[in-house]
Formats: structure tokens, C-alpha cells, sequence
């Protein structure tokens, strides 16, 4: 029987009772080790996340808690190939797409060891400057930011193991708040990994950062008013927690990254042939292939004029016609799996239901897999959908399928001089009722500003591009740091990342009301907090 990975809280490894749940290969179905939080002391472990791991963060500075994050980063340097064996057995990724997760981890720590660095030996920050109360100006208020005085409990998705731990745990501990991390059960084995070689070397202060794998039955029974939960998953999950009374009734926060429809737009000017149209054919292929379009960010709908559809859909179908699918171990593989059989299913199935509308341009379940048992193994190659009249849709814009998967939309433009050509694209894209992200594509640059105020009410990014930026721009789904990842409405209303915007979920804003030589005394003891 495949070995128990054991949990880590109040200071201590512990295994859960039972058999457990089984880790598996998505590619052979092999079982690699087991997980079970059955029997934890959670009150326990809660406790002592809260008092000591809470006192021993907030005794020291942010610079202090920069520097120790600087130390995790080296420590998960140091390991680093250990876990691309992980994510490559656990999460049947190519090399390419495990360092989008654990690089991209990484850096997002290092990058935060670096700013933390920059707000000083102090314990408290303050936010803005100080404000006059009385019209003689010796009565005055200073607001400022203290570390909440409870936990940060991170439930976090199958698909950015290690990505999805660091880039909220980075702005956490320097906040000063303690981690406990609940894992995805599906690919928990590179979060507790990462977590036990941190814990090894000592680094953080006790009952600082915990992992429990397995269940997340009575998790949010533990929840407390100044503690905060993060959680990333889908739309359905996100209404039942939002229900808890840990958060109607104690008033807990709560971040939610949940479902999101993202679009990419190509504009009207960008007809095939120019280096716009270009860059959008690329950005689609990639974003339906990279980690098998298991990405919160990827994009499920593309907008295009309808006259290039015929041709975008050409220049789509002949990349993805070339991407090799299979076992990530033979280096011809460019596509690995899905995380498993059952999410196998569930991508097979929105598929079904997408193609009740749409017509399917490339269908990869006629492409065969790379030394790869299609009756066993997650793997699943591109597919891409096409639809005429989008506006007529419903399903496009409703079911989002998490997998290698893509719909080519049709898109009237608008000749009106009171109207942006792309009027249409922009209405359609914002039927996804809240969006991480939006891209665009252009060959001109006023053409791009306009766009993108047009959808920056709807989405938490958006990512504009033309050929001048063709070699230095970062990509449609790839979130980092120094921007904000989240979304309104139904991508959850969550913020997170955007530089130290971050550290204001951990944080409480409080206003210091006091004669005008007290909060003077209060500045000289206080870092500032500038995003």
C-alpha cells in the first residue's frame, strides 16, 4: 500500500486515521502515496497556529519576515527537482508546465521577500497621511494597518499546487499571519512536500505554517472573527462556504477566486496578416494548452470579426494540430494529463454540452496519445469550438469547461461613429458575468486604451497587447505579483497579489484619533504603506 503523507499542525507531524485517499498518476494510474486528516485535533491545531504561530510572526518586523521568506525561497531552491518528480507523477505535467507552477511559486515568494524588505524594522504600517479633525489642526487621525490577531486558512485548487500555496502564503507571513494550508486533495503531495522541507529547516516561528491533506470536513467550524480564508475553486463550493456562519456570523473574511470565463479579443483592424492577428492565434493555442487548459486564467472564448473567423479558426486548428499529447516522460510530449480520470470525465462531458451550440473545428479525441493507454490515462487533446452568432449563445457563456478547450466566437463590428467597432465583442465578453481576464489584440495602441476601460469593469485584468510588446509582454493567464489576480461576480469578488495590496486582507485598518504630538510620536515608530 502506497505510504500515508502525514499532516502538519500544533507543531507536529501527525498521521491521519484510516486508509486514507489515494494520490494517483493520471497517466497510469498508478497509486503514489496516501492522505487522511480523519482524527486531527483541529481545535488544537487552530489554537496553536493562532496564539504562537500568531505572537512568534508578530514579534518581528516586516523586514524581519522578509528576510525569513528570503530563506524559504532558497530552502525550495534547493529542492526544486524533487518536486518537478512530484508534479510530473502527481500532476502529469511536461517540464514547461510544472515550472509554471513551481517557478512560478518561487518567484512570486522572492518577489515578495523583496518588497517586504523595503517597508522597514517596524510592526505597523501606516496608510496615508495624517488628517486634520479640528479646525486648529491640534486634534488629528492617523489610519493604520495591524496584522489581523488570527489564522489564514488557505483551501486551495487541484491545479497550481505549489503556485496556489506561495502567492497567498508570501503576503500572509509577512503580514505576520500564520498558514494553515488545506491542500486540493488530487495533487497534495507537492504542497506537503514543499511544506515539510520548510518546516525541516526551521526557518519561520512555531505554529507559523501547517498543511492539512485530505478532508475539509470541520476546517471552517474552526473559524474565528479575526481569522481570514482564502479559497479557490469553483462557483458552487464558493456559495456553500459563503454560507458558514463563520463568516454570516462571526464576520470572518473571506477571499473566493471561483469560475471565470475568460475572453480574448481580437480587434477590428487586426485582420489576418498583421502581427496582431498573429499574436492572438498564438496566445489562444497556448492558453488551451499550457497545464491542459487548467487554468483559472485560460481563455474559453474568443472574440472575432466575423469576416476573419474562417481564417482565425485555419490558423487555430494548424497549431493545435501539431501539439503532441500523452505521457509526459517522452520527450515528445509537448501536452501531459488532466489531473485525473474524474476531471477526464467532467471536461468530456462540458464539451457535450458546448457542442449542443457550437460546432467543433479541432477535435482531439481523434488524436492519439503519446505512450499513453487512452483507456487509463487523464489525457485529453485540444478541442476548439466554433460559433457564428454568439450573441444567440447561452452555454458559451455559462459553463466553463477546465480542461484543453476553446470557443471561436463571431463578433458584428460596428461601423456607428458613436460606438466602438468592437461594441459587440465587449457586450459579449461581459456576459460572463465577472471575469479574471480579458485580453486584446490590436495594431493600435489609442484602439487598445479605449478597449480596455470599456472592460475593466468586468474584469480583475486586463491584458492589452500589440506587436510593440510582442517579445516583453507576460502572457494572457499568467498572474504576477505586481498585478492584481481576482475578479467580480461570479470569478468570486476576491483580490489577491497586486504588489502589497496583497497584505490588506491580512491587515486591519484601524483610525488613531489623537492630539497632533501623539501621532507624530505614532510616525516615528510606523512604516508606510504605499502601493
Amino acid at each position: 500500500m502506497a505510504a500515508l503523507l502525514e499532516n502538519f499542525v500544533a507543531g507536529k507531524w501527525v498521521a491521519g486515521r484510516g486508509d486514507g485517499t489515494p494520490l494517483v498518476d493520471p497517466v497510469t494510474g498508478e497509486a503514489l502515496v496516501r492522505v487522511s486528516s480523519d482524527g486531527l485535533d483541529l481545535p488544537e491545531a487552530f489554537g496553536y497556529a493562532r496564539t504562537q504561530g500568531g505572537a512568534g510572526l508578530r514579534e518581528l518586523s516586516y523586514a524581519a519576515r522578509a528576510a525569513q521568506l528570503a530563506e524559504v525561497a532558497k530552502v525550495l531552491q534547493a529542492n526544486r527537482d524533487d518536486y518537478y518528480a512530484i508534479a510530473l507523477a502527481n500532476s502529469g505535467t511536461t517540464k514547461n508546465d510544472s515550472a509554471v507552477d513551481i517557478d512560478g511559486g518561487l518567484f512570486t515568494l522572492s518577489y515578495y521577500a523583496t518588497l517586504g524588505a523595503t517597508l522597514g524594522d517596524v510592526r505597523t504600517l501606516r496608510d496615508g497621511a495624517a488628517l486634520s479633525l479640528s479646525k486648529d489642526k491640534t486634534f488629528t487621525a492617523q489610519h493604520v494597518l495591524t496584522p489581523t490577531r488570527g489564522i489564514a486558512l488557505f483551501i486551495n485548487a487541484f491545479n497550481f499546487p505549489s503556485w496556489g500555496l506561495w502567492e497567498k502564503a508570501a503576503p500572509a507571513l509577512l503580514s505576520g499571519v500564520p498558514v494553515i494550508v488545506k491542500p486540493a486533495t488530487a495533487t497534495a503531495w507537492l504542497t506537503q512536500r514543499m511544506v515539510a522541507d520548510v518546516v525541516k529547516a526551521g526557518i519561520l516561528p512555531a505554529g507559523a505554517l501547517s498543511v492539512i491533506c485530505g478532508s475539509s470536513a470541520g476546517l471552517l467550524d474552526q473559524i474565528e472573527a479575526f481569522d481570514v480564508v482564502s479559497f479557490t475553486g469553483s462557483a458552487e463550493t464558493a456559495a456553500k462556504l459563503r454560507a458558514h456562519p463563520a463568516f454570516i456570523k462571526h464576520g470572518a473574511r473571506l477571499n473566493v477566486e471561483a469560475d471565470s470565463l475568460n475572453s480574448a479579443i481580437l480587434a477590428a483592424d487586426a485582420a489576418p496578416g498583421t502581427a496582431a492577428f498573429d499574436l492572438f492565434v498564438k496566445e489562444v493555442v497556448r492558453e488551451m494548452t499550457v497545464k491542459s487548459g487548467q487554468k483559472c486564467t485560460a481563455i474559453r472564448r474568443a472574440f472575432v470579426p466575423k469576416q476573419h473567423l474562417a481564417a482565425a479558426a485555419d490558423a487555430i486548428v494548424a497549431k493545435l494540430s501539431k501539439v503532441t499529447v500523452g505521457n509526459p516522460r517522452n520527450e515528445s510530449v509537448r501536452m501531459g494529463a488532466l489531473v485525473s480520470r474524474e476531471q477526464y470525465d467532467n471536461v468530456r462531458a462540458g464539451i457535450a454540452m458546448l457542442r449542443e451550440e457550437a460546432r467543433v473545428a479541432f477535435d482531439g479525441s481523434k488524436v492519439e496519445l503519446i505512450d499513453a493507454d487512452p483507456a487509463v490515462a487523464a489525457c485529453l487533446a485540444p478541442h476548439l469550438l466554433v460559433v457564428d452568432e454568439a450573441q444567440n449563445a447561452e452555454r458559451i457563456h455559462d459553463v466553463e469547461v477546465f480542461g484543453p478547450v476553446a470557443t471561436l466566437c463571431g463578433y458584428d463590428i460596428h461601423t456607428a461613429d458613436d460606438q466602438l467597432e468592437e461594441a459587440q465583442a465587449i457586450a459579449l465578453a461581459r456576459r460572463g458575468h465577472g471575469s479574471l481576464v480579458a485580453s486584446i489584440y490590436s495594431n493600435d495602441e489609442g484602439r487598445l486604451a479605449r478597449l480596455a476601460l470599456e472592460l475593466a469593469d468586468t474584469h480583475g485584468r486586463v491584458h492589452a497587447i500589440s506587436p510593440s510588446v510582442a517579445q516583453s509582454q507576460t502572457g494572457h493567464g499568467n498572474v504576477m505579483p505586481m498585478s492584481l489576480h481576482g475578479g467580480p461576480g461570479r470569478a468570486g469578488g476576491g483580490e489577491e497579489l497586486g504588489g502589497l495590496r496583497a497584505l490588506n486582507f491580512y491587515h486591519r485598518r484601524a483610525a488613531i484619533q489623537a492630539p497632533a504630538a501623539t501621532i507624530e510620536a505614532l510616525q516615528q515608530s510606523t512604516g508606510s504603506f504605499d502601493t
